[in-house]
Formats: structure tokens, sequence, C-alpha cells
């Protein structure tokens, strides 16, 4: 049969229109209904390696915002978080978003297909580097940094490089000798994302400093907080590969800490957050996380020392840019993709794990 083609145009104009109006719930479905059906569920569980004390201006500044929305949230190690997520999977998951400081086992769960995609405005404003697969999106940009105790370390001795700390440590052995802190990276999903990139970045000087780690009996912690409280005891005069957002928070409080951001190169981490595919409350979860990575979320998580917007267009967040021209080349962000499942290979893993055993942690 042969259609006039006026009838034609009428046709596919009709299936075009038909088309939109199917899309829309879906892809255009408005504020007030997200947030409807966010209420309905009533709750969102979040998992995080994010200290409670940072994000509680979030949490309460949320349930002001959408009152009828409770929020969930359980505050764990990296490590942690990782293996319970996983075991929780098996049997249906209990975690509507995964917030970690992780970014290859973040990335590594997203990649294994424990994700669901999110498309909104928020997402669209974040820098490409802070997106991949729709799936993974980093929330802040952190320094990575050394920290020191400024009464028992002068400071004409404070290094301003990893190769200046390599030096120091050679220079003074006996004055450093178990005094010196940082991850050990077999207990920390963090620590091991942190020194697995500094080899990336130098991996001369990183094994040197494991050399030297070794000789003068490292102190090797499990979190930046145990690092930090030894440091601030003078239990360790110097940590190494500290997150620096944690470093100055505490120093703003206590003098006696003061943070070091390497002008060789400094690392610089963002938390990464994810909504799971078996999100038990999939609204809630959109809500939140679009909360998180709105300028008014941003706002509030940058009010933390030591955090910074990953937006561009947050104007609040000048220090952010201030951090960027401060460190110029040196500043080195770890870009979000499947780059960082490199070292999760598990027999570069293991080998990494037996090498920074034998070299930084040797039997006495």
């Amino acid at each position: 049969m042969i259609f006039p083609p006026r009838l034609i145009g009428h046709l596919l104009l009709a299936t075009l229109l038909a088309l939109v109006a199917a899309m829309r719930p879906a892809d255009a479905q408005s504020s007030a209904d997200r947030q409807a059906a966010a209420a309905r569920e009533g709750v969102v569980v979040i998992y995080a390696a994010t200290d409670r004390s940072v994000a509680e201006g979030l949490l309460h500044d949320f349930v002001q915002l959408y009152p009828g929305i409770r929020v969930e949230y359980h505050d764990m190690s990296s490590a942690e978080l990782y293996h319970r997520f996983l075991a929780e999977a098996k049997d249906g998951g209990r975690a509507d978003v995964m917030w970690s400081s992780a970014m290859d086992l973040q990335v590594k769960l997203v990649n294994d297909g424990y994700a669901q995609p999110h498309r909104s405005a928020e997402t669209n404003a974040l820098p490409p580097w802070a997106i991949w697969k729709d799936e993974a999106f980093g929330t802040s940009f952190e320094p990575v940094a050394m920290v020191y105790n400024r009464k028992l370390l002068p400071e004409e001795d404070v290094p301003g490089s990893h190769a200046e700390l390599l030096r120091l440590l050679a220079r003074s052995p006996e004055q450093f000798a178990g005094r010196i802190t940082t991850y050990d990276p077999a207990l920390s999903g963090l620590g091991y994302l942190l020194h697995s990139h500094d080899v990336l970045a130098n991996p001369v000087v990183f094994w040197r400093l494991a050399e030297a780690f070794g000789r003068l009996a490292i102190q090797p912690a499990a979190s930046t907080s145990e690092m930090l409280d030894r440091i601030a005891s003078g239990k360790a005069l110097i940590g190494y590969n500290l997150l620096g957002s944690y470093a100055q928070i505490r120093a703003e409080k206590d003098p006696t800490l003061a943070v070091v951001l390497p002008r060789d190169y400094t690392l610089v981490m963002s938390r990464v957050a994810f909504i799971s595919r078996q999100a038990r409350h999939p609204h809630a979860a959109r809500l939140w996380l679009d909360y998180l990575l709105s300028p008014r979320g941003q706002r509030l998580l940058s009010k933390n020392p030591g955090f910074y917007s990953v937006r561009a267009d947050v104007p609040a967040d000048e220090a952010a840019e201030e951090l960027r021209q401060r460190l110029g080349g040196a500043f080195r962000p770890i870009p979000i993709g499947a780059g960082l499942l490199t070292y999760l290979d598990q027999a570069k893993r293991r080998d990494f794990l037996r090498q920074w055993h034998d070299i930084a942690a040797p039997p006495p």
C-alpha cells in the first residue's frame, strides 16, 4: 500500500511524539516526582569510608531538605566496606550507596557489575575525569600529604619533597628510628591505593623510601587517624602518605600537627560514590547522590579543611583553584577509570605486598 507524503509525515510525527511520551517517566521525571518516589521508600542506606564527623553537616542538611527520608549511615574502613558489601551482595545486598576513599576498590566493584547507571544534571556538571561509565562518580578531591610534629621536628628539617624526606632519613637515622608511620597496605584499601600510585609516580624514590622505612622500623597503621594520634603524641615524628583532608581537619584543632604537600608531586584522590545495582531504595539513593554532587552538597563538604569541590562551578570553593595553582605541575589527580584496576590484579597485588613486606617491614 502506498501512503501519500502528507500522511507519512503525520504518522512519523505521531510516532515521534509517542516515543517522547514513553521516555518521559524514565528520563525526564520531574524533581517533585523523584522526591515523592524517594519519600515513599523512606530511607537511604549509605555505606561509607568517610568519617561521620566529616559527613555530619551533609546528613543533617539532607534530612532537613527531605524530611520524609531517613539516612542510615554506616561508617567503616575502606577494606571493611568492600568486603562487607561483597558478602551481603550474595543475599541481595543491603547498601543503597557506596561512598569510599579507596578509589580502586570502588572501580573494581563497578567494573564487576555491582553498580547501576545514573544520569542527571548534577552528574553532567562533573569534569570528565570524575565520571566512569555513568556509574562511578568522584565527589571530592583531596591531596595526599606528609604530616609532622612541629614541636619535635625543627623547621629546617621539614622535608618539602619525597627526595628531601629520603635525604633526611639517611642523614639522621637515630632521630627517626621507630618514629615514622605510614599505611600498612595489607590492612588498608586506601593505603594500598596510595602506595601503589606512588610507585607509578616515582618508582625509584618510592622503593628507596620503603628501604629506609625498613631500616628505621616504621610504625604501620590501618588509618590516617591512627597515624595522626601517633604523631600528635610524639610517638612518631613524621607520617608518610596520609590523607590530607583528615590531616588538615586535625591540624586546625591541634597546633602540634603540620601538613606538607610535596612540591615534586602531590597525589590527589577523590572519594568515589556509586548506587548499588541491588539498591532496595533506588530513588532515595539517586536523590542522595544528586544532593552530594549538587553545588549545595559540594559547598557543605568543602567546608571541611582539606576537602575540595570536584565541581568547577561552585564559586564558594575558591580554595580548590588556589590549590591547583599552588601545586602547579605537582598536582597529580588520580583519574577514575579502568587504570585503577592495574594494581588490583591478584598477581600484581601479591607481588607488591610481598615486596613491601620484605623491604619496608622485614622481620626483626
